[in-house]
This record gives structure tokens, sequence and C-alpha cells, in this order.
């Protein structure tokens, strides 16, 4: 024998309907107030409009460097002279402290050679994160009177660490090259960092 439930079927659909409606209306409320904190941790206009940089290097003549800012880090670029670029080259990676090209967003193994640390066709231009790798010195050597040490290329004043010009550490305390930030030619004298 089955026993039904008249008046009882319509008030547990009801509160069954209340419940859910509830949860629904509290998951709701509860995202909505979540949402500003979440959203305050993307970054602002101001630093994305730096999360990558164009540079005309039309004004840099042969042998000089210039100095820009990307993502509030100093960047290195030097127009290298042909003696400069020999030098670089002439080196072996048996001979580095640190044999890796230390290229942003490239293999981790790709060998500090001159030509991994520059574009194809375009060795004359180096391009660098301007921070020594030992504690976070800015080296010398983009102005003209600047120490360049041994090396031709950079020197960190603060504990001695001296890079080549092609930015690898040759000499000092700093454990591994300059890094090279990501960028790529958009002309022949222009180029976009980031």
């Amino acid at each position: 024998m089955a026993t039904t439930y008249d008046g009882d079927q319509g008030d547990v659909s009801r509160r069954d309907f209340i419940y859910l409606a509830t949860t629904a209306f509290a998951a709701v409320g509860a995202a909505a107030a979540l949402w500003p904190l979440i959203d305050q941790m993307n970054p602002d206009a101001s630093a994305l409009s730096l999360a990558s940089i164009d540079v005309d290097l039309t004004p840099v003549p042969e042998g000089a460097a210039i100095t820009v800012l990307w993502r509030g880090k100093p960047v290195f670029i030097r127009h290298r002279t042909a003696e400069e670029i020999k030098k670089a080259q002439a080196v072996q990676v048996a001979e580095l402290k640190d044999p890796y090209a230390e290229v942003l967003g490239a293999p981790s193994d790709l060998p500090a050679t001159d030509a991994n640390r520059t574009k194809d066709g375009k060795s004359q231009w180096l391009v660098l994160i301007g921070i020594c790798t030992h504690l976070g010195c800015v080296p010398k050597g983009q102005a003209p009177g600047d120490e360049k040490g041994p090396y031709g290329g950079w020197f960190c004043p603060c504990h001695g660490s001296m890079y080549d010009t092609a930015g690898r550490i040759r000499q000092g305390p700093a454990p591994r090259n300059l890094d090279v930030p990501p960028y790529q030619f958009t002309a022949d004298t222009k180029i976009l960092i980031g």
C-alpha cells in the first residue's frame, strides 16, 4: 500500500526552489563582491604601455650607445664598430665564465656566441638589459668617457664585474652574462623591445 502526500508535495518543491534561489543569489553576490579584489591585481594602463617600446636607432652613430627604459629596467643599445664585432666573434665559448647566451624567451642552453646574442644581419646592434647579474648594479660603459674594462664592453664598479663587447661576463663575481631582452627589428633602424 503506497502513501501519498497531497499537500506536502507543493511545499517540498517550493522549499527546494527557495534553497536553490538563495544559493544562486549568494554565489552571484560573492562573485560580484570578489571581482574588484581580483581585478585590482591586473596591471594598470601605465604598466601595460611599458610592456613593449619602439626605439628609433637612426640618431645612434657607430661606436655610440644609448640607454632606454623597458619595464623599469635600463636597456643598453650599442651600435658596435667593426672592431668590436670582430673581437666579440673571436671569443670561443669555452673561454667564457657563462657559456649560455641568456636570451630571454630562447632555449636556456643556447651557446653564448656573438651570433646568438644579436640578430641575423644586424650584428652591429647589441641590445642588453643593463643590470649586472651579480647584485643588480648598472654597469658603466654607455657614456663615451666611461670605464669599459679590458674587454671593451661594460665594467661594474660596485664589485668589479667586467663584460665584453657582446655583454658576456669575462671577469669578476657576476655569475651570468647580461640578459638579452626579447626584441625584433621592425625596420632597418627601428626595434620593438618586448
